[in-house]
């Protein structure tokens, strides 16, 4: 999960509200809320936000572990079982690459696999032997069949740390679109059983070796279903709890008009109009409105899902995804500097101007004439046109595809008929294609064309070198930019339905700044960090924030962090895919009084 002030540090996210109980500092939320205007520096939510973030984020720290046998406690502290096999080997793995062991960081992992532990390993075994794309491990060496770009960079990684490995085969998605959706009910029924399995085995009985795999081999027996026609928010809330709005919100056949947007879905991950529980904010299960709001529930690129639960490995994934997640194949191994940023991510925070740039391709899914006002880049890049604003203002005719700040929020600029001009002043966004579906033979869009025009590209290394504030909204799945803009010095505002690898490691507020996926905080934001006529604003809150992130970054995020999530991550599943998992483990550390 992404950590907030109000996420709660112990079980799912998921069940989580804007009451948790790491609700730090909000027994005065009366009184920090008696603001006379958005811009007071003392009473603005954000500024209670980040400094809750804060608190938060040492109590995290605090959990620490510097030792084999420390570590180990607080595995079983907070797993319920022996590490797996192997797990001093991971453990010294991490500490000489100058890690940040907190058991935390790796929930994602557990939340991942636990569904897994509910099904018979024979079964795991045969299903992903009989997955056309898969990385093998056997023996200690790492090969795939296939050559597909993707896989080529994950079997990179994994060759990395593959003499660490037991036998495997490890399907992976060659989709940008995740690919599992088990309806709830048969996800709970295998929690349920998983949940039996978790015991303390006694010391003596513990095996603490992995067994062996003949090579794979497609069996006949499995057979795994694909969808590729049904819309995908019908496959998406199918995901979801049976009492959920996604489930009980009726289906929404029609994109062409105006979306409509609120906050009346948000309350739950919101604290006053900002998002306050960012795992949550990504959640699309009490957020039926989101259907009309992403492209990926509107018209997907790619549709091609089953709901047969069987071990997938992916880059991303929604919350009501089953995929496992890996390290995404551009992080590892980039485009050239499309993904990693390049030169001008150390530029400093007081040599760049006071604005906002975005820069990217109309993506998301596939925009039509009758659906493209619900695609979220569309949205961005409209609510940045002072032009639209203009027409917006004299004519008081309602966009076609986002609103305005709702009362709660305040904009001055709003207030005086000025948030073209404001929005001018600081704004540098704009397509570099329109991606339509109905080209004309001059490249011009006859839906698109009317409302937005294309602008020329920008480098990651020119926007990092001339712009403190870097909006970041999904494309067909996450955004892969999102590892370079934490790693600049520019400050990441970051709006997405997905969820990554590195989720547990960092905190909105204190590492990047959180906005809700319907962008109605959007202007609120950007006035609290800039100000309105010179009045207000909170430089030194964002440079803080920009800073602090890169600086976290740089410890958690990289490469070698990916490896070792990734040996983690693969020491768990090896011990699942064996017949004699309930009784496999690592006890060395009960064998003698400490390991150092």
């Amino acid at each position: 999960m992404y950590y907030t002030p109000i996420d709660s540090h112990v079980g799912s996210a998921e069940s989580m509200s804007a009451s948790s109980p790491l609700d730090i500092g909000h027994e005065n939320v009366t009184a920090a809320c008696n603001y006379t205007t958005l811009s007071d520096r003392d009473s603005h939510p954000v500024s209670k936000l980040i400094q809750d973030a804060r608190i938060a984020f040492q109590m995290v720290i605090s959990e620490e572990t510097n030792t084999l046998n420390g570590a180990a406690i607080a595995y079983r502290k907070r797993r319920g079982r022996h590490p797996p096999p192997g797990f001093d080997r991971w453990f010294r793995f991490a500490k000489e690459h100058d890690a940040v062991i907190v058991e935390e960081f790796f929930d994602q992992i557990y939340q991942d696999l636990q569904p897994f532990w509910g099904l018979d390993p024979d079964f795991i075994r045969r299903s992903t032997a009989s997955y056309g794309m898969i990385i093998s491990i056997r023996d200690g060496v790492a090969s795939s069949t296939s050559d597909w770009f993707w896989t080529v960079r994950w079997l990179d990684l994994i060759k990395t740390i593959e003499h660490h490995l037991p036998d495997m085969d490890i399907p992976v998605n060659k989709l940008d679109e995740p690919r599992l959706v088990t309806p709830w009910e048969e996800i709970n029924d295998l929690v349920a059983k998983a949940a039996r399995t978790v015991v303390m085995v006694t010391p003596s009985n513990v095996i603490s070796d992995f067994g062996t795999l003949p090579a794979p081999e497609v069996d006949p027996r499995v057979n795994i279903s694909w969808e590729h026609d049904t819309p995908y928010w019908l496959i998406v809330r199918c995901g979801c709890p049976p009492e959920s709005l996604a489930r009980t919100t009726p289906f929404q056949t029609s994109f062409s008009n105006p979306p409509t947007i609120d906050t009346s879905h948000a309350a739950n991950h919101m604290y006053h109009g900002f998002v306050s529980n960012y795992t949550l904010s990504t959640d699309p299960c009490h957020q039926p409105d989101l259907q009309g709001l992403e492209g990926i529930f509107l018209h997907p690129l790619s549709t091609s899902t089953t709901k047969t639960m069987f071990p997938i490995f992916g880059g991303s994934k929604l919350s009501v995804n089953n995929e496992i997640l890996l390290p995404s194949p551009m992080y590892w191994k980039g485009d050239g500097t499309r993904f990693s940023g390049g030169p001008g991510g150390e530029v400093s925070w007081e040599s760049k101007a006071d604005r906002a740039v975005w820069r990217g391709v109309a993506s998301g899914g596939r925009n039509t004439a009758d659906n493209w006002r619900g695609f979220q880049r569309h949205r961005l890049v409209a609510m940045n046109n002072a032009t639209s604003l203009r027409d917006l203002q004299r004519t008081g005719n309602m966009p076609p595809n986002f609103a305005l700040p709702e009362a709660q929020y305040r904009i001055q600029a709003q207030a005086d008929q000025r948030l073209d001009k404001w929005v001018l002043e600081w704004a540098n966004f704009g397509f570099t294609d329109l991606s339509c579906s109905e080209w004309r033979s001059d490249g011009s869009c006859p839906y698109s064309s009317p409302h937005f025009q294309k602008v020329e590209s920008m480098t990651l290394s020119e926007q990092f070198a001339q712009f403190k504030y870097m909006p970041d909204v999904d494309g067909n799945s996450f955004s892969g930019r999102f590892l370079a803009f934490m790693r600049s010095t520019s400050l990441p505002i970051k709006a997405t339905v997905w969820r990554e690898w590195h989720d547990s490691r960092l905190m909105a507020w204190k590492h990047f700044v959180p906005m809700d996926n319907r962008f109605v905080d959007y202007y609120a934001i950007m006035e609290y960090f800039l100000g309105y006529e010179g009045r207000g604003g909170h430089d030194e809150e964002a440079k803080t924030i920009a800073l602090e992130g890169k600086a976290w970054a740089e410890k958690v995020l990289r490469k070698e962090d990916m490896q070792i999530y990734v040996l983690r991550l693969l020491l768990e599943y090896g011990r699942i895919l064996d017949d004699r998992r309930q009784h496999m483990g690592w006890v060395g550390d009960l064998e003698r009084k400490s390991v150092p």
